[in-house]
């Protein structure tokens, strides 16, 4: 790639924010309506790294990472295998340390010297990954940015537990959250809340060094301490690991086994994978008819033809 010049223009990401957030509010971006999420556009994608596996890297976040000649990760929050894997013909540079005065410059001088740049985050960008700031203020300066989706922590996780995060009669709906802390106060944090509607499961993102702290504040808010939680350490890395337990018990747990950060902890019934019902879209089919008359026919055909989720509320979870 080319070289990057040691002085770059002076950047102010907080006007380009705001500038760009105005701009939203008014009027809607035409690309919206151009691309759909696996295109390749034109700018610096946002790639989303998966959650650690570098086999779950997206076949789209794959082409770009091939074509790239600058790629800024997310430090140790991407497997060092995906980037030698992946990057090993690319300069990288990591986003740790860095704030946006020096982010913003490096990612733009470079895409305009002719450099493909790929900005690599951690699991998917859209979730507590601070992307939109830093693609606004590129927007500002002119360098076109979109979004390349990966796969969550909370989707390995699940997938380790060989559990689905929501459950017919289980859990019909689902959180990612974070604990109170420096960037939230203990009115925004609405753990507390999803638990009580009871069938909701939890996604805590970001608080692994918090877990104790949280469910003593669960107890003593009157939640059931019997409420199972699993804690799955680097889910999908070589070394994950994963605690069973309760509201109760897992503060405990997770201190024993000395996990500090990186953890997906999930809280919830579907947890265990139990107590669920059958659900409706696969009951039945033999008695419907390709077209719902009970004529017979194949389950198959039923399930691409409905295209309406009102009439069959488990279309949705069953085909993510």
């Amino acid at each position: 790639m080319s070289d990057q010049p040691e002085d770059t223009a002076a950047t102010d990401p907080q006007s380009a924010i705001d500038a760009q957030g105005e701009q939203r509010r008014t009027e809607l971006d035409d690309r919206i309506f151009d691309h759909n999420a696996g295109d390749e556009q034109e700018g610096i994608p946002f790639v989303g790294a998966g959650p650690g596996d570098p086999r779950l890297l997206t076949v789209a976040g794959k082409e770009l990472l091939a074509e790239a000649d600058l790629v800024v990760h997310a430090g140790s929050l991407v497997n060092s295998e995906l980037l030698e894997e992946y990057c090993d013909h690319a300069e990288t540079v990591s986003s740790i340390g860095k704030d946006l005065e020096e982010l913003i410059p490096l990612m733009r001088d470079a895409h305009e010297d002719g450099d493909n740049v790929v900005r690599l985050h951690s699991g998917d960008p859209a979730i507590y990954g601070a992307a939109l700031e830093q693609m606004d203020a590129l927007e500002h300066e002119g360098v076109p940015t979109y979004f390349v989706p990966g796969v969550t922590s909370a989707f390995a996780a699940s997938a380790t537990l060989r559990t689905q995060l929501t459950l017919n009669e289980v859990s019909n709906h689902v959180a990612f959250t974070r604990p109170q802390g420096e960037t939230l106060t203990e009115e925004d944090d609405h753990i507390g809340e999803f638990v009580e509607m009871g069938d909701v499961t939890t996604c805590i993102y970001l608080g692994t060094h918090a877990v104790a702290e949280t469910m003593d504040r669960l107890i003593d808010d009157g939640h059931d301490p019997e409420i199972p939680v699993a804690v799955v350490y680097h889910a999908s890395w070589p070394d994950e690991d994963v605690l069973y337990g309760t509201i109760g018990t897992i503060g405990e747990k997770l201190d024993e086994a000395g996990y500090r950060a990186s953890a997906m902890v999930i809280i919830g019934e579907a947890v265990t994978g139990a107590g669920y019902e059958r659900s409706y879209l696969y009951d039945g089919w033999a008695d419907r008819g390709p077209d719902g008359d009970g004529a017979g026919g194949d389950a198959s055909d039923d399930e691409t033809e409905t295209t309406d989720d009102s009439a069959n509320p488990d279309t949705t979870e069953a085909t993510q």
